[in-house]
């Protein structure tokens, strides 16, 4: 099966020239890394071609590394029915560059880029209704970058007096709390309500 990809990977590489930054096979999986600009030729070539086949657009997703210069990786899991295969195709970009929309190729792309600008910020030039998906309209920051604060910036309520929904600053209720994760049958260094009487301290 490797060898069948590695060969695929030859041929996608060949049909675009400079275009392919790099490709690999990784864990049963063909993984190519393509220019920013060529998402849209490569990801049509991919799902048009008799070799490749690629018709099913799984999902979009993002990573977030935030001390690269590109910060996101833009990843389209694809599959082949035809030829019982899958592509993972790669591309660069961070907060300022759009990525073009590949709505026009894959319907369903249309939700996939929603919800990467929703979660990281990802812009994608083209696409007809960019807007949040998951979080509410008021939401301020992307959740799924790194930099992003554990307990948010704002919460959320229902206020019974005012009898609707009211948005407020994040108020932590407690201090963070530091667990030692030991099991009760390994025993505590430390003696637990009740534990005296046990002892005949009691």
């Amino acid at each position: 099966m490797d060898e069948a990809l590695s060969e695929l990977a030859e041929y996608v590489a060949a049909a675009f020239p400079g275009e392919v930054a790099a490709t690999e096979v990784a864990f049963h999986e063909l993984v190519v890394a393509v220019d920013r600009e060529s998402i849209v030729k490569v990801l049509t070539f991919l799902r048009d071609d008799a070799n490749c086949g690629f018709r099913v657009l799984v999902d979009i997703c993002g990573v977030d590394w935030p001390e690269r210069e590109t910060r996101f990786d833009v990843v389209y899991n694809l599959l082949s029915l035809t030829h019982n295969q899958r592509i993972r195709v790669k591309v660069q970009t961070d907060e300022r560059h759009p990525l073009p929309s590949v709505a026009g190729v894959f319907r369903s792309a249309g939700w996939y880029e929603r919800e990467a600008w929703d979660m990281y910020g990802i812009m994608f030039s083209g696409h007809s209704d960019l807007r949040r998906l998951l979080t509410d309209y008021g939401f301020e920051g992307h959740p799924l970058r790194k930099d992003f604060p554990l307990t948010g910036h704002v919460e959320l309520r229902y206020d019974d007096e005012e009898k609707r929904v009211v948005y407020e600053p994040v108020s932590l209720t407690q201090e963070f709390r530091t667990f030692d994760f030991l099991s009760p049958w390994e025993g505590a260094r430390y003696l637990l309500p009740g534990d005296e009487k046990a002892r005949g301290e009691g």
